[in-house]
């Protein structure tokens, strides 16, 4: 069976197509992306304006073609921060569902956690034990925690690397005056959240899992031992501190001469590096783990794992 996923985040409209069977590993055939960076259109009052309402419409129905033409079974659409949270969101998810002739499910920040969560389990497996979970998103960040596939805790706060850049760093390249305030915010925002995980088992795994952390890891991490670049990195805390300032002087057209920073994320990667930093910080890691699968993966597993208790008996 040819699933596809189709995720409407705050900075890509991005469709992941892959081929599943009940009880298998799902394989990744196609992945297309189109980077419009949501934040950049939302109104003073929350709204999103209709420039970016009519780019989000466009990339939907670009990704549905593309889906149709790989001759997807089911397309699983979702969406998450960006679309949850603006001001006309129904007038937006109404559109976007014209676009995709079919509903659009609109995921909270909770379940986001958990779905993520879930993927990175499977990554991981039984054995890694106590896992901590970041993502950044354009949008949210999420945290996640536990032992077993969902987590026994899962927040998510408005610390999206997209939203800080336009509340914080509007400027390129932003001043250290700019990340100090956003470093402060995030400080601030993620104490209570700290304080709230305090109660869980300390970590066997802390692991990053968003498209942000993963560039972060393969600008200032290095390889796993044991395991190839390509499949696990290691960032350390002290390094993506070491990082911010160098990153912040350049301006965002250069950053993406950097190892591991691509052109979609080139503006904002700065804000995720201060989030990711001051996450790391609030909850004493000093250093994390990247997970190839995030949220995409974890919406897959989760309707694989419903074909596999409604499957046949051989």
């Amino acid at each position: 069976m040819r699933l596809g996923v189709l995720d409407i985040g705050s900075n890509t409209v991005h469709l992941l197509v892959a081929d599943v069977r009940p009880g298998g590993r799902p394989l990744a055939t196609t992945s297309q992306r189109t980077v419009l960076r949501l934040m950049r259109y939302l109104a003073p009052d929350g709204s999103i304006i209709e420039d970016g309402v009519r780019a989000l419409v466009a990339a939907v129905a670009e990704a549905r073609a593309v889906a149709e033409s790989e001759r997807v079974d089911e397309l699983l659409a979702t969406a998450t921060s960006a679309v949850r949270e603006a001001a006309n969101g129904a007038d937006v998810i109404a559109r976007i569902e014209a676009a995709l002739g079919q509903p659009l499910q609109v995921l909270g920040g909770e379940t986001e956690a958990r779905l993520t969560f879930l993927a990175v389990r499977r990554w991981f497996g039984w054995a890694a034990g106590q896992i901590l979970l970041f993502d950044i998103g354009g949008g949210s960040l999420e945290i996640a925690a536990g032992s077993d596939e969902l987590p026994d805790a899962a927040e998510s706060v408005p610390l999206g690397a997209g939203r800080m850049t336009v509340q914080f760093l509007p400027d390129d390249p932003p001043g250290p005056e700019a990340i100090e305030a956003l470093r402060t915010h995030a400080a601030e925002v993620l104490r209570p959240v700290a304080e709230r995980f305090a109660s869980q088992p300390r970590p066997d795994h802390v692991v990053g899992s968003s498209k942000a952390i993963r560039s972060l890891a393969r600008l200032a991490g290095y390889p796993a031992p044991g395991w190839s670049s390509i499949e696990r990195m290691v960032l350390p805390r002290r390094d993506l501190k070491a990082w911010i300032p160098r990153l912040a002087r350049i301006p965002a057209e250069t950053r993406q001469e950097l190892p591991g920073i691509t052109a979609d994320r080139t503006f904002q990667i700065v804000a995720g590096a201060v989030v990711l930093h001051q996450a790391m910080k609030a909850m004493e890691i000093d250093e994390l783990e990247v997970s190839p699968w995030a949220l995409r993966e974890g919406v897959l597993l989760r309707y694989i794992e419903s074909l596999s208790w409604n499957a046949p008996a051989a």
